[in-house]
């Protein structure tokens, strides 16, 4: 390894902002030295507590990582936020969908703020977002909140990450009713109600305790903590939950259980993507390929059977490179 890749290492696991911003970049770039980077520092992560937020657009998740971020630095902790976002960079206006709230931690030492596109990954998080939660965690943040786009059926991979996972929800909203219709209730450990000065908010939280009931009884009891982020009001309330869910799970010993899990997932995640990206490489400029492709347009081919013919092809590829 080269002698400016061990310094940016050793100056990530000191703290360094810069360092952990180039690390970033380096990963979401899908750089070697990037992927080398995470392999170095690896056995210095798994020291922060991992929370993920969920939840249809427009609950103000944004405005209540902000809160939240300042609630922690109160209590002297050092924390990261990952903002997984659909399509725009951090410049052009798309951090956790509304900026202005996290404007007064730029420029606090104790705050490490990144926007990651999701490069379409159907479950909200990419590949990179997955290793940038992890250079945050070995630059000693305390805590890193790790912040989804949506919610759905599709978008629910921020529990392969996180040790908490939080749904915000808000009332009067289409989107949530959704949520609660979509099987997400299954995700969360704590659920937040946001701009709860709404008149439907009781209405909403009856129906949230109704969805609950049908489910398990036992262990953990998700609390349903009502905010209203933007005047600060309910986030002692919701930090105290989080600690009190991490307290949890470290007690019962399933921490440990989650993160296994939750690695196990990442390793997958991560080997069926390089796969595929391996696989539409080989099949590309592959004339043979190409007319199986033709012979599913003219209905001569079912595609199961098509793709089980490239399959067979890509691992006798394989076999011959590993003989030659």
């Amino acid at each position: 390894m080269a002698q400016d890749e061990r310094t940016l290492a050793q100056r990530l696991l000191a703290g360094d902002k810069r360092a952990l911003a180039r690390a970033i970049t380096l990963v979401e770039d899908d750089r070697p030295e990037g992927w080398e980077l995470v392999r170095e520092i690896y056995p210095h992560t798994g020291r922060a507590a991992v929370v993920g937020f969920t939840g249809p657009p427009g609950v103000g998740k944004s405005t209540l990582l902000g809160a939240l971020t300042r609630a922690e630095r109160a209590r002297g902790r050092t924390v990261g936020v990952l903002s997984i976002d659909p399509s725009s960079p951090f410049t052009q206006g798309a951090l956790l969908g509304d900026r202005i709230r996290l404007t007064e931690h730029f420029l606090d030492a104790g705050v490490f703020i990144r926007s990651m596109a999701n490069r379409g990954a159907l479950g909200g998080l990419s590949e990179a977002a997955l290793q940038g939660a992890l250079l945050m965690d070995a630059a000693g943040r305390d805590v890193v909140f790790v912040e989804t786009v949506g919610v759905g059926q599709a978008e629910v991979d921020v529990i392969d990450h996180a040790d908490t996972v939080v749904l915000a929800l808000m009332p009067g909203s289409g989107d949530s009713i959704q949520a609660l219709k979509a099987g997400v209730m299954e995700i969360p450990d704590v659920i937040v109600v946001n701009k709860a000065d709404h008149p439907l908010t009781d209405t909403m939280v009856r129906e949230i305790r109704g969805v609950l009931s049908l489910g398990p009884q036992k262990g953990w009891r998700v609390p349903i903590v009502k905010t209203q982020a933007a005047f600060g009001i309910g986030i002692d309330e919701l930090a105290e939950k989080l600690e009190e869910h991490r307290a949890y799970i470290q007690a019962e010993g399933t921490l440990l259980e989650r993160r296994r899990r939750n690695l196990m997932n990442e390793v997958v995640a991560i080997a069926t993507a390089r796969m595929r990206r391996q696989l539409e490489a080989s099949i590309r400029d592959d004339a043979g390929v190409q007319e199986l492709l033709d012979e599913v347009c003219e209905r001569r081919l079912d595609p199961a059977s098509a793709a089980t013919e490239i399959l067979a092809r890509n691992a006798g590829a394989v076999e011959r490179q590993h003989d030659g």
